[in-house]
């Protein structure tokens, strides 16, 4: 009787750690948002973006997330410029990254980014901005290098 009782509290603690630490991982992190236009050759496409400027918004930025509209993102004020790395780990949905320099030229990007991947993507040059869109959009909005990206999010 000892025995199973012993069990049934190893069992709990199991399970309060399992799940006591994934409530933690998921701690709510807020995020202000904004407004971003992209000048393509397919015309100007405005989004409504969320702004990860603090080192805990960066950690955290789209992770968890089971959806992202097509006119949403998130942009990443890295600060000062520098080449930017990210990953996939936590992320539950496809992602295009675009790289954009302090004077709001997109430098390159990334698309279809794979969920929950550990590998890195970095930027080929420094940049200050990381902008993070539902996969696919990047293709959808004809985006290329040079096209440029205005609006009060950027801080230029």
């Amino acid at each position: 009787m000892k025995r199973t009782f012993g069990n049934w509290k190893m069992l709990a603690a199991a399970f309060l750690l399992l799940f006591g630490g994934l409530a933690v991982a998921q701690t709510e992190i807020t995020f202000e948002t904004s407004r971003l236009t992209l000048h393509t050759e397919t015309g100007d496409h405005e989004i409504v973006v969320e702004l990860a400027e603090t080192e805990q918004q960066r950690q955290r930025g789209l992770m968890y997330r089971t959806e992202l509209a097509p006119d949403h993102g998130m942009i990443f004020d890295l600060g000062q410029p520098r080449t930017a790395s990210m990953w996939m780990a936590n992320t539950l949905i496809p992602l295009d990254m675009v790289f954009i320099r302090t004077d709001g030229t997109v430098a390159g990007f990334y698309e279809e980014a794979e969920p929950g991947s550990k590998r890195v993507i970095a930027s080929r040059e420094p940049v200050k901005y990381v902008l993070e869109l539902a996969g696919g959009q990047a293709q959808a909005y004809g985006l290329k290098p040079g096209d440029t990206v205005t609006g009060p999010a950027l801080k230029q």
